[in-house]
């Protein structure tokens, strides 16, 4: 089934109002009818089972039919921090994350990066990623719209360690404990965790340091050395089996 991202301010009474690309969709790519049915999440994870009234190509009404909570989202809210890779890999990693349960996507600077975006073209990129990531939202039935950010500073990812319960810090060096050590220490079933991913060529041993001094926990992932673009996916669906299944 259809299914579509609002603000809170879009419902009113029993109507929701689609409007933007998503109206085009349903006119024009979709060819939905009056009558038909859709989902539409707002940005509490609310699901509303909805028919359509009306259908215009820059806007479209649907009356609510019935209400629930979302039953799709993690019991954690995740936050990947990750390294800006080369190519069109960061666009894997969105797509990929968001089908995993990750709740928001920042990408960041360290010294190692290969590439780093143009200052002018990085309003252009966060739309492109953000489109990926709601397209992926949609496909795999997400209750809430996961954000994706603006690159930020290494000096910024050290700062916002300390605004979650568990950071975990994904690193290949010396002193890291198992994934499933840290996940089992951490002793909650709910809470922000943060996780860490390096670039191609991973980190300094000064980042890793100060990363580690911010408050984060140093895991590693197995005993195989993963591409930077391989490693979300893992760490992920290891949190994925240890709060959900």
């Amino acid at each position: 089934m259809a299914r579509f991202f609002v603000n809170k301010d879009a419902i009113e009474d029993n109507l929701i109002r689609i409007s933007g690309k998503d109206a085009y969709h349903i006119a024009r790519s979709l060819r939905m009818a009056v009558g038909d049915t859709l989902t539409v999440c707002d940005e509490n994870g609310t699901e509303y089972f909805s028919s359509l009234t009306r259908i215009r190509d820059e806007e479209c009404f649907c009356e609510i039919i019935s209400t629930k909570a979302g039953s799709t989202e993690s019991p954690v809210h995740i936050t990947l921090y990750m390294a800006y890779p080369k190519g069109d890999k960061l666009e894997t990693v969105v797509q990929k994350s968001v089908e995993l349960g990750a709740s928001a996507i920042i990408p960041f600077e360290s010294s190692r990066c290969i590439k780093r975006p143009a200052a002018e073209k990085a309003d252009k990129i966060t739309d492109r990623l953000s489109r990926i990531a709601e397209e992926a939202a949609k496909q795999c039935g997400r209750s809430r719209l996961p954000e994706v950010s603006k690159m930020i500073r290494f000096s910024e990812l050290t700062e916002r360690v300390k605004d979650y319960d568990l950071t975990l810090f994904c690193y290949e060096g010396d002193g890291t404990q198992s994934l499933k050590s840290a996940l089992e220490s951490y002793g909650k079933r709910d809470g922000r965790i943060a996780v860490i991913i390096g670039s191609e060529g991973g980190f300094s041993r000064e980042e890793a340091d100060r990363i580690i001094l911010s408050g984060a926990v140093c895991v590693n992932l197995g005993p195989r050395i993963l591409r930077c673009e391989t490693a979300p996916d893992y760490c992920l669906s290891a949190i994925s089996y240890f709060f959900e299944l």
